[in-house]
């Protein structure tokens, strides 16, 4: 038996990639974050803005450590999450349910994507008040913003994947005899999961904004309450503060769908 050499220092083994900015990949983000915070700062110095027209990075700090401190901060974020998270849940389930069947059924899909597409021509923000009115300033009416427009990413990403399955494979495992079930076990779900976590993260991304329109037109919690109250009282600081746990809450959740579909979809990683 032939025992390979040892590679030199420096020399990649054949089965592993070459990846030179492996090392930096992580340092992109925080550093375009530095000079962004920096471009802030001397902005606000030379020209000379009042605070209530554009505070800067540091004042805008402070106050997010003491909104966070009396605990505002966090009472408007859970209400936000709530909100957002209810309606990513209904449109992720209605989402894979009604992707799944017009993806089985070619004329249906036919009938209903004018539908569709209309719904989702309408601006959410013109939608909003008649959800509102329909079902009150409640968590309902908020929970449904956020489900519409968060439900068509999702829908064609479903369809999408499962019409991207090769028919030789379904037929096989007809063949093999294999029911409804063990289809989508084995065979539906590990090969659309890939294309489906790209409408997941879209549906995350969207879920936050459609609460926070719903919190806009009718709501005293959320941070999209929030924004309304600071708005009206002329501080620019808190809304700086509830922009930036948005962009938090918003990164989290796209990072929770990324390590959800590291974990799942183990073979495209």
């Amino acid at each position: 038996m032939q025992r390979s050499l040892p590679l030199p220092r420096g020399v990649a083994s054949p089965g592993r990639r070459l990846r030179p900015w492996a090392g930096l990949r992580w340092a992109g983000l925080p550093l375009m974050v530095m000079l962004l915070l920096l471009f802030w700062q001397l902005l606000v110095q030379v020209s000379g803005y009042q605070a209530f027209i554009l505070p800067g990075p540091l004042l805008v700090a402070e106050r997010f450590v003491a909104t966070a401190q009396s605990g505002l901060l966090w009472r408007h974020t859970a209400a936000t999450l709530v909100s957002a998270m209810g309606g990513f849940s209904i449109a992720l389930v209605s989402g894979l349910v009604i992707g799944y069947i017009l993806a089985a059924i070619p004329w249906l899909d036919r009938a209903l994507a004018p539908l569709l597409a209309a719904s989702q021509a309408v601006p959410i923000v013109a939608v909003a008040p008649l959800f509102i009115l329909w079902f009150g300033p409640g968590l309902t009416g908020k929970l449904l913003i956020a489900a519409l427009i968060t439900f068509l990413p999702i829908l064609i990403a479903t369809m999408v994947a499962l019409r991207s399955i090769p028919r030789e494979l379904r037929e096989m495992a007809l063949i093999s005899g294999a029911s409804r079930w063990q289809m989508v076990r084995y065979v539906e779900a590990p090969l659309s999961l890939p294309i489906i976590f790209g409408g997941v993260r879209t549906g995350l991304a969207l879920a936050t904004t459609g609460a926070v329109v719903g919190e806009f037109v009718a709501g005293r919690d959320g941070l999209g309450a929030l924004i309304t109250i600071a708005r009206g009282l002329f501080d620019t600081p808190l809304i700086f503060v509830a922009l930036l746990m948005l962009a938090i809450i918003t990164l989290g959740l796209y990072l929770a769908a990324v390590l959800a579909e590291r974990l799942l979809v183990r073979w495209e990683m």
